[in-house]
C-alpha cells in the first residue's frame, strides 16, 4: 500500500489530482482543503489512504496535502455509517481545525451545515470522535493547542505528563484552562490544571 507520493502536479481540480512520478500518473481524490493547500505548486508531496468503494469494489485512492487532514479522514471513516465520501465532503466543509473544534465543543450544527450529514450522523461523530481527538488522534497535542498558538500549553502538558498524569486528562484540562484565558502562562496552566486533575 503506498503510503506518500512526491512528484510534479499535473493536473489539479477541487475533487482530483494527478501526480506524476518518474513518468507514471497517479490519479487521486482529494478534498477542496488539499485543493486550497496545493493550488498554485507545481510539485508536492501527497499522502495517501486508499478505501475499497462498498458498491462495486473498486479501490479508490484519497490525497492529502498533509498527515494531519488523512488522520481526520481514518478517523471519520472509523465512524460506524460514515464513508469515504462524507468524510471527503467534511474535509472539503471544514479546515482540520474547524473540525477538531466542532467535535471537541459538541457543536452539532456545525456538522450538520456540512451536505449530507444529518442530526444521527453528527451527534454519532462527535460522541465516536471526542476522546480520540481530545487525547491527540488526528494530530499531535501541539496542533491541538494551534487555535490558540499557546507554545506554553505543550510545555505545561510535558510538566504534568512528568508529574504523572494522563494525557487525555491533560488535554482536557488545559483545553478549558486555554478557553478562558488564552494568554495563560505555563505556571498558570500548571497550577490550574494540577487544581482540575
Amino acid at each position: 500500500m503506498l503510503d506518500y507520493i512526491s512528484g510534479r502536479i499535473v493536473e489539479l481540480t477541487p475533487t482530483r489530482i494527478v501526480i506524476d512520478n518518474q513518468g507514471l500518473g497517479y490519479s487521486l481524490e482529494v478534498s477542496l482543503q488539499t485543493y486550497e493547500a496545493l493550488e498554485g505548486k507545481k510539485e508536492s508531496t501527497i499522502y495517501i489512504q486508499s478505501q475499497i468503494n462498498q458498491r462495486d469494489g473498486t479501490q479508490v485512492d484519497y490525497g492529502f496535502a498533509g498527515k494531519e487532514e488523512r488522520e481526520l479522514f481514518r478517523l471519520i471513516t472509523g465512524v460506524s455509517g460514515m464513508g469515504a465520501s462524507s468524510a471527503r465532503m467534511i474535509l472539503s466543509s471544514l479546515t482540520s481545525e474547524e473540525l477538531r473544534q466542532a467535535i471537541i465543543s459538541e457543536n452539532v450544527s456545525a456538522l450538520k451545515a456540512v451536505k449530507g450529514i444529518g442530526l444521527k450522523s453528527a451527534q454519532r461523530m462527535i460522541l465516536e470522535l471526542k476522546d480520540k481527538i481530545v487525547k491527540g488522534d488526528g494530530s499531535g497535542s501541539d496542533v491541538l493547542f494551534a487555535s490558540e498558538s499557546n507554545a506554553a500549553a505543550d510545555e505545561a502538558s510535558s510538566a504534568l505528563q512528568m508529574l504523572g498524569f494522563a494525557k487525555p486528562n491533560i488535554n482536557k484540562a488545559i483545553q478549558a484552562i486555554l478557553k478562558a484565558n488564552p494568554k495563560a502562562t505555563v505556571e498558570q496552566i500548571i497550577k490550574s490544571a494540577l487544581q482540575m486533575l
